[in-house]
């Protein structure tokens, strides 16, 4: 069961908005690699380009929707952490796109796009160490299975895939990318997200 620290310190405070920060630059990476992001953010991408609006907005407008959830079933989840996470990764991760796609001609070529996926995993691994390790509350999404695993008494792992797997097929309909880069961030972070937690996050926040 989760329980969050909130006796809030500058280091936590400050650990938890570098994360959001680097996780907005790792979500644009992954996205420009065009291999597939994570399964949440697949589906607001795929949804944001089926009515044509910036995925900033449709990212705020989802998170709305699993912040009801986390309100009505799970207050004890909701800290600082969850209305950064909300209301700044997708704007972040907009502004990163437009400032990169400006002084950088994205390559196309596999070998690129490897690369680029490559560097997200790092990236985002590094914030997600930062933020998890900040511990000052949880973004709307990722509260949505760990309520479910609570209250329907079923391993989180299983409602992970549950909640990870609905986006997919949600990305997957609404003709979204999904690829080898939206099992990476489902499947294969952890490992990353243990050094950077055991290496930098929690010296430098703790």
């Amino acid at each position: 069961m989760y329980r969050m620290n909130k006796n809030y310190t500058t280091r936590r405070i400050v650990g938890m908005t570098a994360g959001i920060f680097i996780l907005s630059l790792g979500l644009i990476l992954f996205k420009l690699s065009l291999m597939g992001t994570g399964p949440s953010t697949s589906m607001v991408i795929a949804i944001a380009d089926r009515i044509g609006i910036d995925f900033a907005i449709v990212m705020v407008v989802t998170n709305c929707l699993f912040f009801v959830v986390e309100w009505i079933w799970n207050k004890k989840l909701i800290g600082v952490g969850t209305f950064v996470n909300w209301f700044l990764v997708g704007p972040l991760a907009s502004l990163y796109e437009r400032g990169i796609r400006k002084i950088w001609d994205v390559p196309t070529d596999f070998g690129s796009r490897l690369l680029l996926m490559a560097a997200g995993i790092l990236v985002l691994s590094l914030a997600s160490a930062f933020y998890q390790t900040a511990n000052v509350g949880i973004a709307p999404y990722d509260a949505l299975s760990i309520t479910i695993s609570e209250k329907s008494g079923r391993q989180y792992f299983w409602c992970r895939i549950l909640t990870d797997g609905t986006c997919v097929l949600i990305a997957y309909l609404s003709g979204g990318i999904v690829g080898i880069g939206t099992l990476v961030c489902a499947l294969g972070l952890g490992p990353f997200v243990q050094f950077f937690s055991k290496h930098i996050a929690k010296p430098l926040i703790y």
